[in-house]
């Protein structure tokens, strides 16, 4: 079923997305058919419906731009739960994006494909209200017969079983870091080890989704440095820097991880983050903010502006 244009406002640029589950089928017919509807560029993926850690996704969902479609031949394509499919149409509406699937009655730039997409919502949330009861029922029938819910591994303290459990665990906490790495470390590279592990905190701290700690973020790098994934020397020690030193080096890595910020947004910055002034106020002024960087661009810290 082709897809129309649109009559309520201006054609956006359209992204399909195909998929198959092994390297052996083909996205031909999809690819065929996602460029007939209009689709100027067209992502393959083979992975399993299932497994939601499909790096061409992901690197579609990061880059697509506001006002931008996902078109897909079918929901299934894209997703094999209703769960997952909110979840990624979250982060494209999210992003300003739109999604539409070619067979299947969900448009998020239509009234009537939102309707749809309220109603599978709707769905989604009593089937898992269903699966709650139905453990919660499973559990207690379990529980009067005497038979105990877990693995008896773990219960028996098994080595062997808290060894898998710890490397499925282990596995997980790797995965999860690897999807979020572009929107932190960048700024760790920027700022390690010429910055102590406190302030480059309190910066990612002001423009990540996540809060960090400092013992968090060095576990975090450690971790990253043993699997060959970041630079040893992220881990070493921050040198000894007098109070205005620090203030330029502290200026310039904002600058650097942030640089669409004006100087009036960096004054704010520092005093959201109580950051005193060369004199010793708590009022930032942009003037105060351009002394530091010049000085951080005559020091070599920065490019020239």
């Amino acid at each position: 079923m082709p897809i129309q244009p649109r009559r309520n406002g201006p054609e956006t640029r359209r992204i399909g997305y195909a998929r198959v589950s092994t390297a052996e089928q083909a996205t031909d017919a999809q690819g065929d058919e996602l460029r007939a509807a209009g689709c100027d560029t067209v992502l393959e993926e083979h992975a399993s419906g299932a497994d939601r850690a499909r790096p061409v996704l992901a690197r579609l969902l990061r880059d697509i731009r506001p006002g931008e479609t996902l078109v897909v031949v079918r929901l299934d394509r894209l997703a094999r739960s209703v769960g997952h499919l909110l979840a990624v149409i979250e982060q494209l509406e999210a992003r300003g994006a739109h999604f539409r699937s070619l067979h299947d009655p969900v448009d998020t730039a239509t009234p009537q494909g939102m309707f749809s997409l309220q109603v599978l919502g709707a769905v989604a949330q009593l089937e898992r209200a269903l699966i709650a009861e139905r453990t919660r029922a499973g559990l207690r029938a379990a529980r009067d017969r005497g038979r105990l819910g877990g693995n008896p591994g773990l219960r028996a303290g098994d080595p062997a079983a808290i060894r898998k459990l710890r490397a499925g665990r282990d596995a997980t906490h790797l995965h999860r870091l690897l999807a979020g790495l572009d929107a932190w470390l960048p700024t760790v590279r920027r700022l390690r080890p010429a910055q102590p592990w406190g302030d480059v905190v309190r910066v990612l701290n002001r423009t990540a989704a996540r809060a960090w700690t400092v013992e968090r973020l060095r576990r975090t790098v450690r971790r990253l440095v043993a699997e060959g994934l970041a630079e040893p020397a992220l881990l070493g020690r921050a040198p000894a820097q007098q109070a205005d030193q620090r203030l330029v080096r502290l200026v310039a890595g904002i600058a650097t991880a942030t640089p669409h910020h004006t100087l009036q947004r960096i004054a704010a910055q520092l005093e959201a983050m109580h950051e005193r002034t060369p004199r010793g106020g708590t009022r930032w002024h942009p003037s105060s903010v351009r002394h530091l960087l010049l000085r951080a661009e005559r020091l070599g810290w920065i490019p020239p502006s």
